[in-house]
């Protein structure tokens, strides 16, 4: 073997070496990039690769796969409110009974009203005539039962009517109103709170001289005071709300059954007419008859006695008046 190919194969040798050192290399790099991807991105900073280490860690976290498509969740609206939570109806009924004894279906619907938790909000009893010039009692009442009793009492004041002649029912939802009160007394309130706190702080602040500092509170409680008014008069107006809600209200008009009574019309015939007038015609001469007889009897008698020495006084001074005229006549 001369040097050339000595050369040659040393050459070989060293590049031989030196690709298989790289493809070594290679591998542990390899090998510790898998390492660090099973320990996570924090331990990628105590790695050896700086710059592939924070690159790494500015990757984003993919998100799991069953919120990929999961909707945004939703805020609850505060004008939804209403519809989440319990109604409030204002229930009202009208009826209108016929009933034959006005006063005692009076203190039956008042007995009533007691026994279901209820009361009686008002009464109104008033006398009708009949056409035979009697006098029977009507009247209205007005009672309040819990709602959930509303068909009981219905059912029951039907029940002791003669007749029902008309029955309305009607509702009004005031869910908005009554959330909407709500609202603004929270607001209130919390606003109340916070004033007191001001007005803590103006109390005790060392940096104002006493004028300063009574100035202040003042200021803030008369804020206060104001906001307490309103306080009240929401809180008045939500009380209002659960009464009328909790309950419901009933008006009942009561009718007699004497003037319910149909009329009724008899068949018509010439020969109720002609006896009829036969009657109303013997009537008549009867009733003159015994004019003329009370007049000739008694009220000529009383004229003459009354109105006789009248006019005889009268007619003795036209006399004498024309008597003294004619004196004078034949003086003259």
């Amino acid at each position: 073997m001369n040097k050339k190919h000595i050369f040659v194969f040393v050459t070989l040798a060293l590049l031989l070496a030196a690709c298989g050192s790289r493809a070594v290399s290679q591998t542990a790099g390899v090998y510790e990039v898998a390492q660090s991807n099973q320990r996570g991105p924090s331990a990628l900073g105590a790695g050896s690769g700086g710059s592939f280490d924070s690159g790494y860690a500015a990757m984003p976290t993919p998100a799991p796969l069953d919120q990929v498509h999961a909707a945004p969740p939703t805020v609850p609206d505060a004008s939804n409110q209403a519809l989440t939570q319990d109604r409030r109806v204002v229930m009202q009924a009208d009826l209108t009974i016929v009933v034959a004894d006005t006063q005692a279906e009076t203190d039956a619907i008042t007995h009533l009203a007691q026994n279901l938790g209820g009361y009686i909000i008002s009464m109104q009893m008033y006398q009708t005539t009949l056409n035979t010039g009697d006098t029977v009692p009507e009247g209205t009442i007005s009672l309040r039962v819990p709602s959930d009793k509303l068909e009981a009492a219905l059912t029951q004041i039907k029940a002791d009517a003669v007749e029902v002649r008309s029955e309305d029912r009607s509702g009004q939802d005031v869910t908005s109103q009554y959330v909407d009160l709500q609202s603004q007394l929270s607001n209130l309130q919390q606003a109340e709170q916070d004033l007191l706190g001001i007005m803590d702080d103006a109390r005790n602040n060392p940096g104002n001289n006493t004028t300063t500092r009574t100035q202040d509170v003042l200021n803030v409680y008369n804020q206060i005071v104001s906001i307490r008014g309103q306080i009240e008069q929401i809180q008045g107006q939500i009380k209002y709300y659960d009464t009328v809600t909790a309950t419901s209200l009933i008006n009942v008009t009561l009718i007699p059954q004497e003037t319910a009574q149909p009329i009724h019309i008899g068949p018509w015939s010439p020969k109720g007419a002609l006896n009829q007038a036969v009657t109303d015609l013997v009537g008549f001469w009867h009733n003159f008859v015994e004019f003329l007889i009370r007049f000739v009897v008694y009220d000529l008698p009383v004229l003459v006695l009354t109105l006789g020495p009248l006019a005889l006084i009268a007619w003795g001074v036209i006399a004498l008046i024309k008597r003294n005229k004619g004196k004078k006549a034949k003086a003259g």
